[in-house]
């Protein structure tokens, strides 16, 4: 399989997110030509911070495979991973991930930092912008409902200090 057949089985389940009310975010991780772990982004459903895409791959990977070193593994994600995800990616010594959307937010793969660029004992080899389109649509296009079916809130501003004559 090439890196376009495994990103549309991320970008299934980034979908399968969305019908749930998550953010679209989906991942599989792969060894040689066969999936090994697949996740999706269950924050909400979970009440869960750790509950991302990637971790949840990883975890399913590790189950899978019987160890936690994932050293021949990819990793295929929809969206560039934050700085969590990519440390979960580091400490499994994934050597390759492929995401689709860059996260000019989070992201940690080039957008906000690089963290695989520090020194640490695990560097893996980075691609992006794989069926870049699709993911960036997917998200925005969630993004989108969203504000259109939550009203808008009101930004917390500070009250003004009160003066100790009042």
């Amino acid at each position: 399989m090439e890196d376009q057949e495994f990103m549309r089985r991320a970008i299934e389940l980034a979908e399968q997110a969305a019908a749930e009310g998550e953010v679209p975010v989906g991942c599989v991780v792969t060894l040689g030509d066969r999936i090994v772990g697949e996740g999706r982004n269950r924050r909400e459903r979970e009440k869960n911070a750790l509950s991302h895409a990637e971790l949840e791959a990883i975890d399913s990977a590790c189950r899978s495979l019987g160890g936690w070193r994932l050293w021949e593994c990819t990793l295929y994600v929809t969206l560039e991973p934050c700085p969590m995800c990519a440390g979960a990616i580091i400490n499994a010594r994934i050597p390759r991930v492929i995401y689709g959307a860059a996260d000019p937010k989070n992201g940690c793969c080039g957008s906000v930092t690089m963290l695989f660029d520090l020194p640490f004992n695990h560097r893996p080899t980075l691609c992006g912008g794989v069926l870049e389109a699709e993911c960036g649509a997917l998200l925005s296009g969630f993004f989108e409902r969203l504000r259109l079916q939550r009203p808008r809130r009101r930004h917390w501003t500070r009250e003004e200090p009160r003066s100790h004559t009042d």
